[in-house]
């Protein structure tokens, strides 16, 4: 993942004609972390960075949304299915964890760690409903970028959904390669 560096921020807010005090306002940062970052002297936090790309964007008119960062189709599980049907179906498709769906709305996620928690040696054998982590975020396409993070900082993933089906997922991974 290649994240902005210092002078490609410096070199972006030049061209949108922003003073670091105006990019500062519009990332909710000072000016002074703004002119650090840009001079090379701090590494600024994932989160605060993703804050400053963001009002970049913003002021190129190019407002993020959940349906330019989600995942879709969407590759999930029902509650009812097996978590070794789950698990091998992960390891297929090379991912950590999936949404759990019934009837096309999120129900949860089910991951690695989640699997992992379980201390029962025949974990394979339950159905995912009660291995799943119930705790889910859930966002409309047009959810901007910002209100997304907010979601992961606190969720695994965000779930996109639109009508009452879900649509695509976002993950961390996500946010950062487009911040990069």
């Amino acid at each position: 993942m290649d994240l902005p560096t210092p002078q490609d921020l410096r070199e972006r807010r030049n061209e949108l004609g922003l003073t670091q005090s105006e990019l500062a306002e519009r990332a909710d940062v000072s000016q002074p972390l703004i002119a650090r970052i840009e001079g090379g002297d701090v590494d600024p936090r994932l989160s605060t960075l993703r804050r400053i790309v963001t009002a970049l964007e913003e002021a190129e008119g190019g407002i993020i949304k959940a349906r330019d960062l989600m995942n879709s189709p969407v590759v999930g599980v029902a509650p009812d299915d097996s978590v070794h049907q789950t698990k091998d179906l992960m390891d297929e498709k090379g991912y950590s964890q999936v949404p759990v769906i019934r009837d096309g709305a999120p129900q949860g996620l089910i991951g690695n760690s989640d699997i992992r928690q379980r201390p029962e040696e025949n974990v394979g054998d339950l159905p995912v409903a009660e291995v799943m982590n119930e705790s889910i975020a859930t966002v409309e396409p047009d959810a901007p970028i910002d209100e997304v993070d907010a979601y992961l900082n606190h969720n695994a993933a965000v779930m996109v959904v639109e009508g009452g089906e879900t649509i695509g997922v976002i993950t961390e991974a996500d946010i950062a390669r487009t911040v990069s």
